[in-house]
């Protein structure tokens, strides 16, 4: 019954979060933490937390494609099937990846946008039977992942204009 669901949540989830190294404690950040946003970065450590933000996403969402489709399945498919108690053992890796991404200086606007992906996947995907499809057509993790890496890019783009002092692509020079 439920306790058999719940066990099986619990040990999925240990699984999961032990084989993709995220740590608990990590989560649940710090008062101090909360405000330190490192905006220097070095690029060898950006690569490598989006490296690991891929991976996560993938895993969540595109863990084995449906032959013949543009589909996939991933574990956030997998505990999707265990009502309620699977679509909050998923959400743990979505809030994880929202965090980092703030870590690494996704813009308001983006985390945002993160957290209405991470909103629809969960309160659409809590639907029987209509959210199992909708999770596997929605992909959130993926989409978040695929909004950061844009949205890192462009303040990237953003900084070199400011450094070298040429105009944005696609804007205007400022006239006095």
């Amino acid at each position: 019954g439920l306790t058999v669901q719940i066990a099986l949540a619990e040990a999925l989830a240990n699984v999961y979060v032990n084989n993709m190294n995220i740590k608990w404690d990590n989560l649940q950040p710090s008062r101090a933490r909360m405000g330190d946003i490192d905006q220097t970065i070095p690029q060898q450590d950006l690569d490598a937390e989006l490296r690991r933000l891929r991976r996560v996403a993938w895993r969540m969402d595109a863990l084995v494609f449906i032959p013949g489709t543009n589909l996939t399945l991933g574990l956030d498919n997998i505990l999707g099937l265990i009502p309620v108690i699977g679509d909050t053992a998923a959400l743990a890796p979505s809030v994880w990846m929202v965090w980092k991404a703030r870590k690494l200086g996704a813009t308001p606007g983006a985390l945002a946008f993160m957290v209405g992906n991470i909103l629809a996947d969960l309160v659409i995907g809590s639907i029987p039977l209509i959210g199992d499809i909708f999770d596997v057509w929605y992909n959130a993790n993926i989409r978040n992942y695929r909004l950061l890496e844009k949205n890192l890019a462009k303040r990237a783009a953003r900084a070199r204009d400011v450094t070298t002092g040429a105009p944005a692509a696609g804007t205007a020079p400022a006239c006095l």
